[in-house]
């Protein structure tokens, strides 16, 4: 798993991005800003044709049929087992960091890993799910889209983490819900994924 910390010459920025500290000077947590304009015309940003953040106008139906059809395209992957985050400070890094996390997250000096849960570690445990999109494909605004419909249609909230693998389309997501939700949330990405296809969406 390769990690990069904010402060790293690997990590190339954008031109414009800051990576924003802290007031109390802890390291920075690796957060990137910049103005729209800088994200629009920076070439880094790109990958062969494709922007990872895509700007665009549309009215709410176009956004609503874009959105079902991203859903409907995109690989959907449900994990087996359970995950929990496992929290540690930065000075017991390596040798707590944990090969099979599917997220591993910096707050300062605290690390978070999102991991296998044991039989015994159900407490406070997720559902994992994920999307892979295919390449060139604006997905902007997936996440909030779906997840407002899945707090609408079920109740509950979701945690979303994003990731890139190139080899796989470039940008994607983890999402997190409750256990006792699962079948019913599972059911709700079934039911939208099969109306677009069905040209119902």
């Amino acid at each position: 798993m390769p990690i990069i910390h904010p402060n790293d010459p690997q990590l190339i920025r954008p031109k414009g991005s800051v990576a924003m500290g802290r007031m109390d000077g802890s390291p920075p947590c690796g957060i990137l800003l910049q103005t729209a304009q800088t994200l629009i015309d920076t070439d880094e940003y790109r990958r062969g044709t494709a922007m990872l953040v895509h700007v665009s106008q549309e009215s709410p139906a176009q956004t609503q049929a874009r959105l079902a059809m991203v859903l409907a395209q995109a690989r959907w992957w449900v994990a087996p087992q359970l995950y929990r985050f496992e929290e540690f400070p930065d000075t017991e890094f390596a040798h707590r960091i944990n090969h099979q996390a599917l997220a591993l997250v910096r707050d300062g000096h605290v690390w978070s890993q999102l991991v296998p849960c044991g039989d015994d570690q159900q407490d406070d445990a997720f559902t994992i799910f994920s999307f892979h999109f295919p390449e060139g494909l604006d997905n902007s605004g997936f996440v909030g889209w779906l997840a407002s419909l899945i707090k609408q249609q079920v109740g509950t909230g979701v945690l979303v983490m994003c990731g890139q693998n190139r080899a796989a389309g470039g940008i994607y997501d983890y999402w997190a819900c409750p256990p006792q939700c699962r079948d019913a949330v599972l059911d709700l990405i079934t039911r939208l994924r099969l109306a677009h296809v069905a040209g119902e969406a």
